[in-house]
């Protein structure tokens, strides 16, 4: 295990480590000049997750999947993988795991994740972690089971590491413009020495040193030590105070940067929440302080090729929240400002930041749960980011939506649910929590549904359903039915058959009220030809079931489910009858002219 402050370059060892275990990239190193004994032995390359933005649950699913483990449960992975003989697994960047930015899901990976896996005599573990986590990783081992390097240690110390690094970075070779004290080589040396020196054992100062002085060079003198940081703080400050600045509007200009959830905040909406933070009386500075915030900033392109802005390191974040003494009023007037960029507040069209990570943001303001109201975010923010935030926050907090939303959260993530499906999914989730008003406003955001759920009903136990109707009597309308087979002994049941059998369950197929006594025999299930005339028809599985049409065979409605199903039936009239472990519902398959029922 490799650990130590952050920024003394623990992930950039692992990368390094990498390197020389990837057979491909072998290949493009001069393994001949370098010491033999830090090039690893020609064998097969170690799995290695990709931790940053992933869940413990997500990691353990990487590695079932890379050894193909055939798991069925998170607990089968650890289990299966103990069975594989001579396994190297390499964890790196721990510090960035998790969808949302809290220390809730990098304590998770560490407990279910490292910690058995480094417990697992038939594996070879590698990580990287946080100094604060790395006892968690070795409790309960044996002594001699795990090594741990901290690179802050001085048996660890490189200080020829740090000058080299600083040499580097400062030669035009690099990509460095061309200075006197850059191209010149002693002039270059004896910069780095200095720039080694006063950073101590963190990579992170030399790389922040070396870019503020390439930032502005005209304000810099390469033969004063003076503007020569010793820690991340210093770097800021001294940073600021050389292109005569106040450090404090440093600090504001990058603090929605080091509250930031996911791989960074688009540039726009990054002045924005400058404004909301600082006030706007920082506006101008934005427009004019690009040099001030470069050294300490890096863009990054999103997958659909904006242009985002993050910090340059997790530890600069970690300085600046450490010096803004109230950080939930800080991401209070973000969340705001996040909130006011939604667009008519149609969360289709807000932008994705502001979409899918509002909800870290209102967490550490201690206001997720007001936020957590609005089924336009339940379908339209990313589930697994969304669910994290929920998660993370107190349980006795959460009102009803947000109850419903954590418990289907599983099957939204599970399936990669497209926002079609899971406003459908969520729909019906509503109506089973009795909460109708919550359904009825999933139908109103302008989302072509697949159908509409009329009602549902909580009983244990059902295990067969069928559609009928009674038939017209007098001046008595025929009435469509639900028939639901439940054991024996259940309210409100007609029993049928032996003693210790079944009952059925009689209700209304487009309201579920009771239908008084009605006999069974009372009821006519659909003919062989209503069934075969029917535009839609349905294919059922263990967890699933499909609606589609006749005519062209295109699937109009599928329903997945986070119980098993114990029993579907389809009405002539396209009114779909499903059971669970959970109870009954029926759900109104829409079509283009299909009506919804107010």
């Amino acid at each position: 295990m490799v650990t130590g402050e952050s920024g003394s370059g623990r992930s950039r060892l692992l990368s390094g480590f990498l390197m020389l275990c990837d057979p491909q990239f072998r290949k493009r190193l001069p393994l001949e000049s370098l010491d033999p004994s830090i090039v690893p032995p020609e064998l097969p390359a170690p799995a290695v997750t990709n931790t940053p933005g992933l869940t413990a649950v997500q990691i353990l699913w990487l590695l079932a999947d890379y050894f193909d483990l055939g798991a069925s449960s998170t607990g089968d992975v650890l289990t299966k993988l103990a069975a594989v003989e001579h396994t190297a697994v390499v964890v790196p960047d721990v510090d960035r795991a998790g969808p949302v930015r809290t220390d809730r899901e990098r304590s998770r990976l560490v407990r279910d994740v490292l910690n058995p896996l480094a417990a697992t005599q038939t594996v070879r573990l590698l990580t990287d972690v946080p100094r604060e986590l790395a006892a968690d990783v070795v409790e309960g081992l044996p002594a001699g089971a795990a090594q741990i390097i901290d690179l802050d240690d001085p048996q660890w110390a490189d200080p020829e590491g740090l000058v080299r690094h600083a040499e580097a970075a400062l030669n035009p070779q690099s990509g460095a413009p061309e200075l006197p004290f850059t191209v010149d080589p002693a002039q270059r040396r004896r910069l780095a020495e200095a720039i080694g020196r006063r950073a101590g054992t963190n990579h992170l100062v030399v790389q922040l040193a070396v870019h503020s002085i390439l930032t502005a060079p005209d304000t810099f003198d390469s033969t004063d030590d003076l503007y020569l940081p010793a820690s991340v703080g210093q770097a800021l400050d001294l940073h600021s105070r050389r292109l005569g600045s106040d450090p404090h509007t440093l600090r504001l200009m990058l603090s929605p940067l080091a509250l930031a959830e996911g791989a960074g905040i688009p540039v726009e909406l990054w002045r924005r929440l400058v404004v909301a933070v600082a006030g706007p009386e920082l506006a101008e500075a934005i427009g004019s302080g690009i040099t001030l915030v470069a050294p300490f900033v890096e863009p990054v392109e999103d997958e659909d090729r904006r242009t985002l802005l993050r910090l340059l390191h997790p530890a600069i974040g970690d300085e600046i929240r450490a010096g803004m003494g109230d950080v939930p009023a800080a991401q209070s007037r973000i969340a705001v400002a996040l909130l006011e960029a939604v667009p008519d507040q149609d969360w289709s069209r807000a932008d994705p930041y502001v979409r899918d990570y509002i909800a870290g943001h209102t967490l550490e303001a201690g206001l997720l749960p007001q936020l957590l109201t609005d089924p336009g975010l339940f379908v339209h923010a990313d589930p697994v980011r969304l669910r994290a935030a929920i998660e993370a926050a107190p349980i006795e907090a959460l009102g009803a939506a947000a109850l419903t939303y954590l418990r289907i959260a599983p099957l939204l993530t599970r399936t990669q649910a497209p926002a079609q499906l899971r406003a459908a999914l969520l729909e019906t989730a509503f109506v089973e929590d009795g909460l109708p008003e919550y359904a009825a406003a999933v139908h109103r955001l302008g989302i072509d549904l697949p159908w509409q759920t009329l009602w549902s009903l909580p009983v244990p136990g059902i295990h067969a359903v069928t559609v009928g109707r009674i038939p017209a009597s007098g001046d008595n309308p025929a009435i469509p039915v639900a028939a639901l087979a439940v054991p024996e002994g259940t309210p409100d049941a007609y029993p049928i058959g032996a003693q210790g059998g079944s009952s059925l369950l009689i209700r209304g197929l487009v309201q579920r009220a009771p239908l008084g006594d009605t006999s069974p025999e009372r009821i006519l299930p659909p003919s062989e030809e209503e069934r075969a005339s029917s535009p839609l028809a349905l294919s059922v599985g263990g967890d699933y079931l499909r609606v589609w049409n006749r005519a062209d065979e295109t699937v109009v409605a599928a329903l997945v489910s986070d119980v098993p199903l114990t029993g579907a039936d389809l009405s002539p009239d396209g009114i779909l009858l499903v059971a669970t472990e959970r109870g009954a519902k029926a759900l109104r398959i829409l079509t283009p002219t299909t009506p919804i029922a107010s």
